[in-house]
């Protein structure tokens, strides 16, 4: 289908554009990739004047809607305005967006640092941690992702993105944020959550002077919509405080309602309370560049250093974070999540049975992934995922990849916190045939 406002381009000729002055690294997806021209609701249009259902909201920051006029229209009063200032002034709309997410965030006498990006947000985090502590040495989970930044790599478990060992912190990687898989897999929750448990009193043993910080996704992102089971890193957290380490919660994918049974992931984890710290990005802003960092105040207060941010509090993004986060309070679109996504769940896992593909269907409110393997074994295949990536905008569908090690496995599904029960049967139909095509692709070519 096409869009009205699409103007046709050679998306070859923009390839080649790309690769001559890009990075060879910068990752590109489809054989045949696609420029994004416009979007409305849960839908992009390309410069082909193709039509697509977002399933991946420009990797999880278009939270609410694409050209959410709620957004734009404060975007453009605020950018008529006044664009930009910077930290070194008082700004109305960052302390306004400040005091609600100071609110929401559970953490008491909380302060909030805003950055420009989640890799940002990190990075700050672990400045904090290391500084208030007097260590280097960080606490990571396996198969995680924290960021690009030089020091968040240092703390990545998942070496598909991780291109260097190099780091000014000493990692230490504990189990836990992979159910399905691993020595720990066969146990039930409560077994596996005590073998995690004794794992981090085991590293800790191992430790040579006190840790800094645990951080930690409550569902893990690029590793493929992966999460321990309910109240894990709360077992931590007690662990944790024994030894006055804190605990950092990477919100960057997991916040602001997204999945569905609580505003925060951590607070499937609250029986030992809030976080030390929480990091935030991606959704708050619906694709302006928003990160942050919220603290308590005597963690955030403890830098003896002069700091500013020239970018991250900026007017006009303060303003698009303003306007989203209230329409999403205000339509309650965590019930929608934990509604809709309830049923696309069920609907992906009804696509999914019979298919030797497949090996597991998992996710919590608008965040799924779908893991598959080759037919027949529990081997990951990064092939069958892109073969379906493939397929599924063939059939006007666009979604993720992730996975652990190195192996791009699992399809992953979060389209925008509005998308409605038509949308999810719609998307969940255009994948099943997707997922069918890619078997019979790979049955063929073995």
């Amino acid at each position: 289908m096409s869009g009205a406002r699409s103007e046709h381009h050679d998306p070859g000729e923009l390839l080649e554009r790309h690769r001559a002055v890009l990075p060879d690294w910068l990752a590109l997806y489809y054989q045949r990739p696609i420029e994004i021209t416009h979007g409305e609701g849960r839908h992009v249009w390309d410069a082909e004047g193709n039509r697509y259902l977002d399933f991946f909201g420009g990797i999880l920051t278009t939270m609410t809607a694409h050209a959410l006029p709620e957004v734009t229209k404060a975007v453009a009063e605020q950018a008529a305005r006044i664009l930009h200032t910077s930290t070194l002034y008082l700004d109305r709309p960052m302390v306004e967006l400040a005091e609600r997410i100071a609110c929401l965030s559970g953490i008491p006498d909380a302060r909030v640092f805003f950055t420009t990006s989640g890799t940002e947000a990190n990075d700050t985090a672990l400045m904090l941690a290391t500084a208030y502590r007097g260590s280097n040495q960080i606490l990571a989970m396996r198969n995680s992702y924290h960021g690009r930044s030089f020091s968040a790599v240092g703390i990545t478990g998942n070496r598909a993105w991780s291109p260097t060992s190099l780091s000014p912190l000493q990692t230490l990687y504990v189990h836990g944020s992979v159910r399905t898989r691993g020595p720990f897999a066969g146990l039930d929750d409560a077994a596996f959550t005590a073998a995690c448990v004794e794992d981090l009193e085991d590293v800790l043993g191992q430790a040579r002077c006190g840790v800094a910080a645990l951080i930690a996704e409550p569902v893990q992102g690029v590793g493929g919509f992966t999460s321990p089971p309910d109240g894990l890193f709360g077992a931590f957290r007690e662990v944790l405080q024994r030894h006055g380490i804190l605990w950092i919660s990477d919100e960057v994918q997991t916040g602001w309602g997204r999945t569905g049974d609580h505003f925060w992931g951590w607070q499937a984890h609250a029986q030992a309370g809030p976080p030390d710290i929480l990091t935030f990005a991606k959704g708050l802003g619906n694709g302006m560049s928003i990160g942050g960092v919220v603290a308590r105040a005597e963690v955030m207060n403890c830098l003896d250093a002069n700091s500013l941010s020239t970018f991250g509090g900026s007017p006009v993004t303060m303003a698009a974070g303003n306007a989203n986060l209230a329409y999403a309070l205000e339509h309650d679109l965590q019930g929608n999540a934990r509604r809709v996504g309830g049923l696309l769940l069920e609907r992906l896992r009804a696509v999914a049975a019979g298919l030797g593909i497949v090996r597991e269907v998992r996710g919590r409110g608008l965040m799924t992934g779908l893991e598959l393997v080759l037919p027949g074994t529990d081997t990951p295949s990064p092939e069958a995922a892109s073969l379906a990536l493939e397929a599924a905008r063939e059939g006007g569908l666009l979604i993720g990849k992730g996975g652990g090690h190195s192996t791009a496995s699992v399809l992953r599904i979060a389209p925008p916190l509005t998308l409605t029960v038509a949308e999810a049967e719609e998307g969940a139909a255009i994948l099943g045939h997707a997922l069918r095509a890619a078997e019979l692709d790979l049955s063929t070519a073995r």
